[in-house]
């Protein structure tokens, strides 16, 4: 099997993530390349024993990402940095050739974004891909599947979203989430909008206007633990978005709701959607993970059936199928989309691979139009 060098940028909660996901390689049936962790960059010195303890193929610890963007034992590098950061280190490892998988949204604005899209053209030989795990849960992949059989017939609305309840303790301190300055002016969308935009995007449905309603709710935090200091709160808590889309199959088009919010009561990390059609709907929750509802039209009564999923996964593993599925098996799904794709240049279906920088791009543009649309309580085309 082909090994792949990886560099890690940002050691935080997804760098671990990543490197726990390596580290289970072995729960494969067949992968045409498996990653190894050959060095780590982080400006805290903190993370650094946990990965040196668990993974002794790293050769390099560094505060600096430009040496480990000169190593010559990397090929290819996650990049988990704060969004301010993405242009320039996303720039730097795509000149520098390095196979890049980035954090949303790839950018902290629309002008930083078409920067790295740039140097992605001029790097032809590069592939780039950005994070977004909720879709490789087996009830979604199927949900993928439906939409390409056009099973569902002509779409009538979708919804889909991400909601926390971080952010719900007041007391919590300020993070670099609630500062434009390192988090940008999309606030909740730039940190969780491209998940909710994940399956519709890859879909083909085309987004045409949006209206928007953004909500600051947390003006203010305690600037740390323990500090009786209250600062600014920048950013935004919640955003609810109307989209008026256009199925480019059918040229019809439908209501796209999509939701982000870190201030959701009764949530933790829940990723839903769901999907009405003419002639079958869908929809699923991250908070019943093994069920998908599901709702065929057939005359008499309507009734919404629960289906339960299992662990039935784009790349097969060594789980039965009857076992459950959860947030850490979604992420290693996603890493084997990305080095599935990587190494052999094709996914086994449109549903099973990894966010394109050409639907990063389009999730830009949607959030581009949502602050336009708040500020001036108006609808705007994309």
């Amino acid at each position: 099997m082909k090994t792949i060098r990886f560099g890690i940028i940002g050691c935080g909660l997804m760098g671990r993530e990543f490197a726990s996901a390596a580290a289970r390689w072995c729960h494969f049936n067949q992968m045409p390349a498996k990653p190894v962790i050959t060095a780590i960059c982080n400006r805290s010195e903190k993370p650094f024993a946990w990965f040196t303890e668990n993974f002794p193929g790293i050769e390099l610890v560094t505060h600096d990402y430009k040496e480990l963007l000169a190593s010559d034992q990397v090929d290819a590098v996650y990049i988990a940095l704060p969004h301010h950061m993405h242009r320039e280190v996303y720039i730097a490892a795509i000149e520098a050739g390095k196979h890049l998988m980035g954090e949303k949204p790839f950018g902290i604005d629309r002008k930083d974004n078409e920067a790295i899209n740039k140097t992605i053209t001029e790097n032809p030989d590069v592939f780039v891909r950005c994070v977004s795990q909720f879709p490789f849960f087996p009830a979604v992949q199927q949900i993928g599947r439906m939409i390409d059989s056009g099973e569902l017939g002509r779409i009538i609305s979708v919804q889909s979203g991400f909601l926390h309840s971080s952010d719900m303790d007041t007391d919590k301190p300020i993070n670099w989430k609630r500062m434009v300055a390192y988090n940008g002016a999309y606030g909740v969308m730039g940190d969780l909008g491209m998940h909710a935009c994940h399956v519709p995007l890859r879909a083909g449905w085309q987004p045409k206007n949006v209206r928007a309603i953004l909500s600051n709710i947390v003006t203010q935090r305690y600037q740390a633990k323990g500090s009786t200091t209250k600062v600014p709160c920048e950013t935004w808590d919640n955003a609810t978005l109307l989209i008026d889309t256009q199925d480019p199959k059918t040229k019809e088009t439908f209501p796209w709701m999509m939701r982000t919010y870190r201030m959701a009561p009764g949530e933790k990390n829940s990723w839903f959607v769901e999907i009405l059609g003419t002639k079958s709907s869908v929809r699923f929750d991250t908070r019943n993970p093994k069920q998908l509802e599901y709702l065929k039209y057939e005359g008499g009564q309507q009734i919404w059936q629960s289906i339960q999923t299992g662990y039935d996964t784009a790349y097969p593993t060594i789980t039965g199928p009857i076992f459950e599925f959860g947030f850490t098996d979604a992420i290693l799904q996603m890493w084997a989309a990305f080095i599935g794709e990587l190494t052999t240049g094709s996914v086994p279906h449109r549903f099973a691979g990894c966010v394109t920088p050409q639907e990063v791009t389009q999730s830009h543009k949607i959030f581009d139009a949502a602050l336009q649309s708040h500020k001036d309580s108006s609808v705007v085309s994309i």
